[in-house]
């Protein structure tokens, strides 16, 4: 009898690098590639020379040029909730983009959904973006806002574009406005908020202290509304982008955010969950740059989402001018 054949193993694939992806790390190019790969393996498959560049191995920190010619074993990709959402699970989000052009796109995040995956977490807003426009293949996110924050997310359609404001975010020539409602009559003449903050992980978890050893952390409060000596609604401009930046500055003298389990007062969060707040109240309203080479200025926001607003009326009507 004829014998039967084993299927032939799969074999490994070549990309060449275009222009558009000079300059990236290695690693991350991989990931962008490799959907659905845990981060882990991919440095694995780098470290034990599966991975090449130009027939040689190299580090996953290694930036990748034009030209560059890299080899990609063959990958089983995990069965995750983001490689396998079906294309109307997330069609709500697009309803949430409001600006969009050939470079970028910005979205409204709404709390409660993280940025990416990661931590527990399968799918996040980048994931959820590619999984409603899988014809675009180069979505990225240009930075990060936390999980229960909602509002300005900027997302980059092209690698230029993701290089570009790297940039920008480096020199720190972005402006993100924020609003928040804090605990207490914010004073008057406290208006920056310098200390410097350390991050830990705890089980997966970012826990941030102030630390005068740690990294340079600067925000800029400006009160907006007080609501007696309960609350006061503040605006936050941020020079750094430390993580938990504003969460931190703002317990740490005295005046935590509203409905902020990590770092808040207990038993201001439950007062404001009486008040109905079921979040907390931290909103990216605004953000501006300008464009590299072009000088072309950007600027974009968003409204308090309604839950806030609400939270908001209520305040006022309890604690009226």
């Amino acid at each position: 009898m004829p014998q039967s054949r084993s299927p032939a193993a799969p074999s490994a694939s070549y990309r060449e690098v275009d222009d558009d992806y000079a300059g990236q790390r290695l690693d991350n190019y991989l990931l962008t590639y490799l959907k659905g790969v845990p981060r882990s393996h991919v440095y694995r498959l780098v470290r034990s020379g599966q991975v090449r560049v130009n027939s040689k191995r190299v580090a996953p920190s290694y930036r990748i040029q034009a030209g560059d010619r890299v080899r990609i074993p063959p990958v089983a990709r995990n069965v995750t909730e983001a490689a396998h959402a079906k294309t109307g699970s997330f069609a709500w989000l697009e309803d949430r983009i409001v600006y969009e052009d050939e470079r970028i796109l910005l979205v409204d995040k709404p709390s409660g959904l993280a940025v990416h995956g990661g931590s527990g977490i399968n799918v996040g807003c980048i994931e959820a973006l590619r999984s409603i426009r899988p014809e675009q293949k180069a979505l990225e996110l240009i930075h990060r806002i936390d999980r229960d924050t909602s509002g300005c997310l900027l997302i980059a359609k092209r690698r230029s574009a993701l290089r570009a404001l790297h940039g920008v975010f480096r020199e720190n020539a972005l402006d993100k406005y924020y609003f928040a409602l804090v605990a207490g009559a914010w004073p008057r003449k406290l208006r920056c908020v310098d200390l410097a903050l350390a991050t830990r992980r705890i089980g997966g978890e970012a826990r941030v202290r102030v630390d005068a050893a740690g990294k340079s952390a600067k925000s800029h409060f400006h009160p907006v509304r007080r609501f007696g000596n309960f609350a006061t609604l503040v605006g936050i401009k941020i020079e750094t982008g430390r993580t938990h930046q504003i969460r931190v500055h703002a317990a740490a003298v005295g005046h935590p955010i509203a409905g902020d389990s990590r770092y808040g007062s207990e038993s201001f969060n439950a007062a404001m969950q009486e008040l109905g707040l079921q979040r907390m109240f931290l909103h990216a309203t605004s953000l501006s740059f300008r464009w590299p080479a072009s000088e072309q200025l950007f600027g974009i926001s968003v409204p308090l989402p309604t839950e806030l607003q609400a939270a908001v009326r209520r305040l006022a009507a309890k604690y009226p001018d």
